[in-house]
């Protein structure tokens, strides 16, 4: 026989569910059964996992305290992914005792909740242990305490190995009526994949991982897009130059869109023409990619721009105006 217990308090030396699943276990042990304890707050990362360990137990122990309200977030997790991903074929033969300890109040609610969400599953639960613990060094010294947990450990040792027959509930009645048609039918291979998939780090960081990569990819394509349309609008400007004699002048236009700044240095006869920062050109203008572009293709002029408000600039306005004389664009 094979018994697995879920424990879903935080593992506090104080929370006397510790003390009470250990005398659970000794008792179990020599009666010759094999416990197997799986700590929640261990397992957070692979709780989704955890239904199939089912698949091999007779019996399951659920023991809890009592959080703040109820039975805490772990053990509620444990639950969903029963829900979600464990045989329910399996479910149904599984017996189950709950164990409620707490300081506070509410271990008769708390046992209430584990055993109707046991039976919603579709398993068989069985009434458990639940106490008020106010000084746990008193309670774990109480021999008689010790007496009614080792009974109880004997009656649930009784109760699997004998499979008895527990009188039926309006609950699985409840359960079929009203659960049949909003969960999805999945095989119990599908389900135990599925929850493998869910709780794999490596896989979901596998997944984060390529959409990154295709994002990059993407950014890359854009990128390269971006960058022939500004080499494009460099072209443009050194095969429509048109210099005029002595005379040498410096433009720094801010593309604000792009966020980049294109600066073009005439001496005479040489042109250069760059992305970069010039903060003592002789203009410094500001427009956007689209406006230039236009410019580049004969459909404004630099002073046009600059007068209807699409092109800001400050400087030397002689400059400004020589910007259209040295430029000559044909219209495309």
């Amino acid at each position: 026989m094979k018994i697995n217990i879920y424990y879903g308090g935080r593992g506090l030396i104080e929370d006397a569910t510790l003390y009470v699943i250990s005398k659970l276990t000794t008792v179990l042990e020599e009666l010759r059964v094999q416990v197997t304890r799986y700590n929640l707050y261990e397992e957070k990362n692979a709780i989704t996992m955890l239904p199939k360990s089912l698949k091999e137990a007779d019996g399951v122990i659920l023991a809890t305290t009592v959080e703040w309200l109820g039975i805490g977030g772990l053990m509620q997790q444990f639950l969903d992914a029963c829900w979600l991903y464990a045989d329910k074929e399996k479910l149904s033969k599984l017996y189950m005792l709950p164990v409620v300890m707490t300081g506070v109040c509410g271990e008769k609610d708390a046992e209430l909740t584990l055993m109707k969400s046991w039976e919603y599953l579709g398993g068989i639960p069985c009434h458990g242990l639940t106490a008020y613990v106010e000084e746990h060094v008193e309670f774990e010294t109480n021999p008689d305490y010790a007496k009614t947990i080792e009974k109880k450990a004997e009656e649930f040792y009784r109760v699997v190995n004998q499979k008895m027959t527990i009188l039926p509930s309006s609950t699985i009645a409840f359960k079929q009526n009203v659960f049949r048609n909003n969960s999805i039918v999945l095989t119990p291979q599908e389900s135990e994949q599925l929850s493998m998939y869910v709780s794999d780090d490596s896989y979901v960081k596998k997944q984060k991982e390529d959409i990154e990569e295709l994002s990059q990819l993407f950014k890359e394509m854009l990128d390269q897009g971006e960058g022939d349309t500004e080499q494009e609008l460099m072209k443009r400007l050194r095969d429509n130059f048109h210099p005029l004699e002595d005379f040498s002048a410096s433009y720094a236009i801010e593309l604000a869109d792009s966020k980049k700044n294109l600066v073009i240095e005439i001496d005479n006869k040489q042109i250069k023409c760059y992305y970069g920062v010039k903060p003592n050109a002789d203009v410094i203008a500001k427009t956007t990619s689209a406006v230039m572009n236009r410019l580049v293709h004969g459909r404004i002029t630099f002073q046009g721009a600059f007068m209807s408000g699409e092109l800001t600039a400050k400087g030397n306005f002689k400059t400004l105006r020589s910007f259209d004389q040295v430029f000559r664009f044909n219209i495309l």
